[in-house]
């Protein structure tokens, strides 16, 4: 529920000129951004959280210079530069508007450019926006025609805009940092603040997972989860489903296309350690559907709560209608913050086996959010704990596990949460968080290879079924209940 010290984009040394034609031009370290510049120097965001390719997207920028280009980088297992734009007149935009009563900030802006995706590969882009006073990314999905037969990478995009303070409010805090004068509704109408260098969390909780997906040699499809939210036969046919490492933010048309999916056999892999916490609905906005993400974090505030209560957004797992997350994903989210090393229980488990041994631990992997087994919420069952990490929640200094676990359903899919946001972050070289030891990327890399090689191949639980060991660990009801306050 927190975003950490961030991901280093790449080795940054000085870019290359990009092409100007659409083929694809190896580059893996000339994407970086090596000249931020000011806030507001130079930024920007699309009309489309995601296209399929063929389909334009508009872009909406606002600089200081006179000129800018752009240049759209598809990133994964090799950085490609797709297109470069020619250069373009700048000029600044009018300043952001904040809707009342929901403190919704809105870029009123004009469209500066339409780009053709036509011939672009499905996958994870940013637009690098260059200017002689900055540089500013925006990020923008290809999404897959089809998926079936694929493993799908979900872009948490709805948990990085909750976070986005571009115009001063996100659905934590508003311009005086208090909770009071949150936003309780953000639009992707503005880009994302000069933090998150315009890349929303992509950078920081996705791209390492990415890249290993990307060099597993599996069949991959490409989604954000306003898609999920949009199209319930978004996973037909497909083999599995991955969300990255911070996918916090659920509306219930993504969860009932995930829970339907699962019961259909199709695979579904959980990198965040907070998963399916906020309930949030959509609205449209000018720009079109589904671009207004509606979060109250209280039944009673939520004017839905008297027209359509089941719609209302307070915590899935909260009354006066509790949903627990755990029902999807194994897990109970538990706290923030909490830090420790991640201890492997179960090496002879067909994900650790011949990589880790018996109580090894991996420095640095656990937190700042992480999630456990908690007996006292719903669970499904066999359930597997693979690391079971000792660690004191920093909010009630209680002292609580985070679980990665893994679970079989009844259709046969296999279901993998690994109850730390950071293990993304861990498996990412660049990443400049805590788990910074040497050996933790390649062991966490190689364990999530397994696994989503595993689950390309067909429903896991067939051909791996989870083998219950709660009571080995001392797992019981009336363990693992620690919870934190909801201060973040």
């Amino acid at each position: 529920m927190v975003l950490l010290a961030g991901c280093s984009a790449a080795p940054s040394p000085a870019p290359s000129p990009p092409p100007t034609s659409a083929a694809p031009v190896a580059d893996n370290a000339a994407w970086a951004i090596t000249n931020p510049g000011a806030e507001h120097a130079i930024e920007g965001f699309a009309d489309r959280v995601s296209v399929t390719p063929g389909e334009p997207v508009r872009l909406f920028v606002s600089t200081t210079a006179t000129t800018w280009t752009a240049t759209a980088f598809r990133l994964g297992g090799d950085a490609r530069r797709i297109w470069m734009s020619p250069p373009q007149a700048g000029g600044p935009q009018p300043p952001p508007t904040v809707q009342k009563p929901t403190n919704t900030v809105v870029a009123p802006w004009a469209p500066s450019l339409t780009v053709d995706t036509t011939g672009w590969p499905p996958g994870d882009y940013l637009f690098r926006l260059d200017s002689p006073v900055g540089q500013r990314y925006v990020p923008l999905t290809l999404r897959t025609p089809s998926n079936a037969g694929r493993l799908v990478i979900v872009n948490a995009v709805t948990t990085w805009q909750a976070y986005n303070r571009w115009g001063g409010y996100s659905l934590y805090k508003g311009p005086d940092g208090k909770r009071t004068d949150r936003a309780r509704a953000v639009t992707f109408d503005r880009p994302y603040e000069l933090g998150m260098a315009g890349a929303g969390q992509f950078l920081q909780f996705e791209l390492g997972a990415v890249r290993v997906a990307e060099r597993a040699g599996i069949p991959l499809g490409y989604a954000t989860d306003v898609d999920l939210h949009a199209d319930p036969h978004l996973l037909d046919g497909a083999r599995g489903m991955v969300t990255l490492g911070h996918d916090e933010y659920w509306s219930t048309a993504m969860r009932a296309a995930a829970t339907t999916a699962r019961d259909q056999g199709v695979n579904l892999g959980f990198l965040g350690g907070n998963e399916v916490d906020r309930h949030i609905r959509f609205d449209s906005t000018p720009l079109g559907p589904d671009r207004l993400e509606i979060n109250y974090k209280s039944f009673g505030e939520d004017p839905d709560s008297r027209t359509d209560p089941p719609e209302a957004t307070q915590d899935w797992r909260l009354p006066p209608d509790p949903r627990p997350e755990s029902v999807l994903v194994g897990n109970t989210y538990k706290c923030f913050p909490g830090r420790a090393p991640l201890v492997a229980v179960d090496p002879s488990n067909w994900l650790l086996t011949g990589i880790v041994h018996d109580r090894q631990a991996l420095p640095g992997v656990v937190g700042i959010e992480y999630s456990g087994v908690d007996l006292s919420a719903p669970t499904p069952h066999p359930l597997e704990v693979l690391f079971h990490s000792p660690v004191v929640c920093g909010t009630t200094h209680q002292h609580d596990f985070a679980d990665a676990v893994y679970y079989t359903a009844p259709s046969g899919a296999g279901v993998f949460e690994s109850g730390t946001q950071d293990w993304v972050c861990g498996m990412d070289p660049y990443c400049t968080g805590p788990a910074q030891a040497g050996h933790v990327a390649p062991i966490l890399d190689s364990v999530t290879t397994r696994l989503f090689q595993a689950f390309a191949a067909g429903p896991a639980g067939l051909a791996h079924p989870a083998r219950p060991n709660l009571a080995a660990l001392g797992i019981t009801a009336g363990t693992h209940t620690a919870r934190a306050p909801d201060v973040d």
